[in-house]
């Protein structure tokens, strides 16, 4: 998969892969190990930047479809006039899910990342410069849909909230354990289907997570019935009270981060080869 996606290079690193000279005694381990710490310190500089306006970032993480945008849009909906959110939104291509959040009056940053499959860092903090983040109370950022990558890159975010849809198996925290042991927050989606879907059981999802020796709670919703948000409103009114009481207290919360996984699933797709400038691309 990673010689193919290119996951371990974003338009938001690759000025750093052009400026490891490829040489003698420079190993691939080594230049991701490289990438990796370039990356943490730019996420701790963007949660500097974050908590100095007082602002909780929530990475939403899932695979394709789970319904990230749909509950964004439900979410923004329901918590209008209350807490004040922005959104980044991550993906390949097309600008589609920013379209549909900025059509509900919320600002929303769209960045495309052409091969990579995760956000990183660098790419948060271009967008950064895009956004007013005064009097901001939350700031979503909805990652490119993928149940490995993205669960590795520290943003500068605060919490983890990962989507697990009806429509996929209860056994996705088994397959997918890097991506499900970062969960702060786990939430089953689309739940108005689960009358149609007799092999789907919250209690196996749950069941699931708990093995990997996770205690982040479950939540089940819809976000097409807004009446089951209750559980996920009051969560995230939560999370911005403990967030800021920490910042009165001179600490801020970082999200787990699967670092051992950057070296493992990118070493496969950069074999210190020189990156062409996309102007130089035949």
């Amino acid at each position: 998969m990673c010689n193919t996606c290119g996951c371990s290079i974003t338009p938001g690193n690759r000025p750093l892969v052009l400026a490891e000279k490829p040489r003698d005694g420079v190993s691939t381990v080594t230049v991701l190990k490289n990438l990796s710490s370039k990356n943490d310190r730019q996420a701790e500089h963007n949660r500097a930047h974050f908590d100095r306006h007082g602002v909780l970032v929530v990475n939403l993480m899932s695979s394709p479809g789970s319904g990230k945008t749909a509950l964004l849009e439900a979410t923004i909906k329901r918590l209008a006039g209350s807490l004040k959110i922005a959104v980044i939104e991550g993906d390949l291509e097309t600008e589609n899910d920013a379209r549909r959040i900025q059509a509900l009056g919320v600002t929303a940053f769209q960045i495309t990342t052409g091969t990579a499959c995760h956000l990183d860092a660098h790419l948060v903090h271009n967008a950064l410069h895009q956004m007013d983040l005064t009097n901001l109370d939350v700031l979503f950022i909805e990652n490119v849909g993928n149940l490995v990558c993205p669960a590795s890159f520290d943003l500068g975010h605060h919490r983890n909230v990962i989507l697990l849809s009806v429509t996929e198996g209860d056994d996705k925290p088994a397959k997918y354990p890097v991506m499900f042991r970062a969960a702060d927050l786990m939430l089953i989606s689309k739940t108005d289907l689960l009358p149609y879907l007799d092999d789907f059981s919250p209690n196996r999802a749950q069941q699931s997570l708990r093995n990997l020796a996770s205690k982040a709670p479950v939540l089940e919703l819809s976000a097409h019935q807004p009446q089951n948000l209750d559980v996920w409103i009051n969560w995230l009114h939560d999370a911005l009270k403990t967030h800021r009481r920490q910042l009165a207290n001179h600490q801020t919360q970082r999200p787990a981060i699967a670092r051992d996984d950057v070296l493992l699933h990118g070493e496969a797709s950069l074999r210190l080869r020189p990156v062409m400038p996309e102007s130089t691309r035949p």
